[in-house]
């Protein structure tokens, strides 16, 4: 018999075929597809676009924004040339997914790369205010977690529902990593279900057609380490990893495993949620580590020098490695959408470079963006 999911994940099927990246079987020694088995000849997913927008803002993070001034600051995105957006049902339980999809319906479909995420299902509680985090304005949804495989597919099939898209092109399994408040030391745990549920999974709807690709999307290095070494990922986005302020773990833990596996990495968070565009938080907290304000303070003298703005630098910084497909900082207004995008070209001289290394403030083995 068959049910409603299985006709829309048919009807979604046709959809994604056409933007879908060719599908590549995964034989065992007895002719049986296993989905983690590592296919070390086939081409992994990578993003095209090297610049593209994050969803935090639009899910009202740290503040609440109209939907008007988020579909305005997507406007002005797209009238500058990004065409990678990423959302979550966890921004803002869904608030993000239900904007960027309302602003990218009318799109061609193939004219973007979306990317969405699994690990939280949402449901309905009229004003849920429990621990909504940086999430602000109202709450409509709880949520519970679910790496398995029926929750992976109940997750992308709420979102395209929510988005009113009819496929995704990246899943990434979300905050599955120790920084997690509500996993802490458990997150091992819950990376077990997902390496038996989530990860299989999405590589049967890489196979089938649905995605192009998978990975983690995660604030720490462990998880997806952990996760390339039991599974056949295609991509990883690596929140506040990679930025001015902290990169030394990424540069030389993380890169050199992802270059051998030929995965890329999309970098979240690359103003560490607007700490380097001059925002007094850090992170997704308002609490600022020691000695950061300082060393920030160093790179605007620096950078005020070479008549460089900070913010610029630190975008080019994070998209300069090899390893990095895309950056995607989040925007909750038109202007910060439109000068993160012009940030992507400006000119930026070498001397800059140099002299944060200098001066320590850069490791001298990060990549220099080249000056255009």
């Amino acid at each position: 018999m068959t049910t409603r999911r299985d006709f829309i994940y048919k009807t979604i099927l046709t959809s994604a075929a056409t933007v879908a990246a060719p599908a590549t079987v995964f034989a065992s020694g007895s002719g049986v597809t296993s989905p983690l088995k590592k296919n070390v000849l086939r081409e992994k997913f990578k993003p095209k676009m090297n610049f593209g927008m994050g969803g935090v803002g639009a899910g009202n993070g740290f503040h609440v924004n109209s939907d008007e001034e988020i579909r305005e600051t997507m406007e002005a995105a797209w009238n500058n040339g990004v065409r990678h957006f990423d959302t979550s049902p966890w921004y803002g339980l869904g608030i993000s997914e239900r904007r960027m999809g309302s602003f990218l319906f009318n799109k061609n479909r193939e004219d973007y790369l979306l990317s969405s995420k699994i690990g939280r299902i949402l449901k309905p509680a009229p004003d849920f205010d429990k621990n909504p985090g940086i999430w602000k304005g109202k709450l409509n949804f709880d949520y519970e977690y679910d790496y398995s495989a029926e929750g992976v597919r109940k997750s992308v099939e709420d979102s395209l529902h929510r988005m009113g898209i009819s496929s995704l092109d990246i899943v990434y399994i979300h905050d599955l990593s120790p920084d997690n408040g509500h996993m802490k030391e458990d997150w091992v745990k819950y990376f077990e279900v997902a390496q038996k549920g989530a990860m299989p999974e999405l590589t049967r709807m890489r196979e089938e057609g649905l995605i192009k690709g998978w990975g983690l999307g995660v604030n720490t290095i462990e998880p997806i380490l952990k996760a390339i070494e039991v599974s056949d990922p295609d991509i990883f986005l690596s929140a506040t990893q990679y930025s001015l302020m902290e990169h030394e773990d990424a540069l030389n833990r993380l890169f050199p495993v992802c270059e051998k596996e030929n995965i890329s990495l999309v970098i979240g968070a690359p103003l560490n949620a607007g700490f380097l565009a001059g925002k007094d938080r850090y992170n997704y907290s308002e609490g600022i580590p020691d000695g950061f304000l300082e060393k920030r303070e160093k790179m605007n003298n620096i950078a005020q020098n070479h008549n460089v703005d900070l913010r610029s630098a630190a975008l080019q910084f994070s998209a300069a490695p090899e390893v990095v497909a895309s950056v995607i900082p989040g925007a909750s207004k038109p202007h910060q959408s439109s000068a993160n995008a012009k940030s992507m070209s400006e000119t930026i001289p070498a001397d800059f470079w140099k002299e944060l290394k200098s001066e320590n403030l850069i490791e001298q083995n990060a990549p220099e963006p080249q000056a255009s």
